[in-house]
């Protein structure tokens, strides 16, 4: 089964996000016995598109910076960097207690002890994002775009971002283009507005071609019964995980493609990883395979961008699920929270297990 994409565009994808930076402690070490950090540019959004922006299709960013911030020089010539281009209102920060990016201060984890992140979201200026400060027609029906990617993450923001996300989705319905949709739950974004988001989320979900989630997302998003309670191994609840599938199918009968990711983790460093991807009426399931993990912050989005990668490129629907799998891999890999690859290749030696020196 092909997804029809459409072939005047200006976008391969388009991406709403909210900006931030992330802050490590080096060597894998943990925050509170640290001196020295990172800062990297993040966003969970950005992450996905970065397999597709590093690979040579045009992507878009949406978005908002705080006017004359050095946090937000940054931002932008990081996404410059990435091949990305952006479209965003340069917001006032107000003075010192007003608007600026988020902080996401990250211990990775090492061997046993476990990976712990903090978000540090006041004043967060992501929450602003306003559907009136973007023309959607110019955007969908003038310039094109092929998949616009939405996340639960920005999508349970702030009551404007959600009214974006939803806008978003009804422009692209309008002008044929496919969305995909990562239902990312977070709890602590949802307090207080459990009914207004789920009537949101499932309205997103109910024009979305492509839906992903975990077996949380599922349930909690779109009160879909999950898999059954299994034990450690997670390939043993494969069967379990594609009965959950067919029930978001039947509640989305508009998407074609559902895809959800395995993990079992058994050090901070060493994971099993697998992915379930129901395309049309034919599975595709790559049982949990070992890596070896220097930061996992990230591999699911990696998985996500992988997979829209190969449906933009138009290749039959097994490799879109390997290649996903395989760029989720190589993003656990990385310092930053999106991987970097330097072509296809390296992202089809590691679905091969091919670890051997390039000369």
């Amino acid at each position: 089964m092909k997804i029809e994409l459409k072939k005047d565009f200006a976008y391969s994808l388009v991406v709403p996000t909210s900006m931030g930076v992330r802050i490590t402690p080096v060597n894998g070490q943990p925050v509170n016995s640290s001196d020295l950090f990172q800062l990297y540019v993040t966003s969970a959004e950005t992450n996905v598109a970065s397999i597709a922006s590093y690979l040579g299709l045009p992507v878009k960013v949406l978005t908002t910076f705080v006017k004359d911030s050095p946090i937000a020089q940054l931002i932008k010539n990081n996404l410059r960097s990435r091949n990305m281009s952006y479209e965003g209102k340069d917001v006032p920060q107000g003075g010192p207690w007003g608007y600026r990016h988020q902080f996401n201060i990250a211990d990775s984890g090492y061997g046993s002890r476990g990976p712990r992140v903090q978000n540090d979201r006041a004043g967060e200026v992501g929450r602003t994002l306003n559907v009136k400060d973007f023309d959607l027609d110019r955007l969908f029906g003038k310039e094109g775009v092929q998949i616009v990617h939405l996340s639960g993450l920005i999508g349970a923001l702030s009551p404007e971002t959600s009214t974006f996300c939803l806008e978003l989705a009804r422009a692209a319905k309008k002008y044929g283009t496919r969305i995909a949709f990562d239902l990312n739950y977070r709890a602590s974004f949802w307090k207080g507005r459990e009914q207004e988001l789920s009537a949101i989320f499932k309205e997103i979900a109910s024009v979305s071609d492509i839906l992903v989630g975990n077996e949380e997302d599922f349930q909690l998003c779109l009160g879909i019964k999950g898999p059954e309670a299994g034990g450690k191994d997670i390939a043993g609840q494969i069967d379990s995980f594609k009965e959950m599938i067919k029930r978001v199918k039947a509640a989305f009968p508009n998407a074609s493609v559902f895809a959800t990711t395995l993990r079992e983790v058994e050090s901070a460093n060493c994971h099993h990883w697998g992915a379930i991807m129901l395309e049309g009426e034919n599975w595709h399931v790559i049982e949990p395979r070992e890596i070896t993990v220097l930061d996992r912050i990230g591999g699911g989005d990696g998985f996500v961008g992988g997979l829209l990668y190969g449906i933009l490129k138009g290749w039959e629907p097994e490799k879109w699920i390997q290649f996903g799998w395989a760029s989720g891999a190589l993003a656990t890999t990385f310092l930053t929270d999106y991987a970097q690859p330097a072509d296809e290749e390296q992202i089809w030696s590691i679905y091969e297990g091919n670890a051997r020196v390039k000369r």
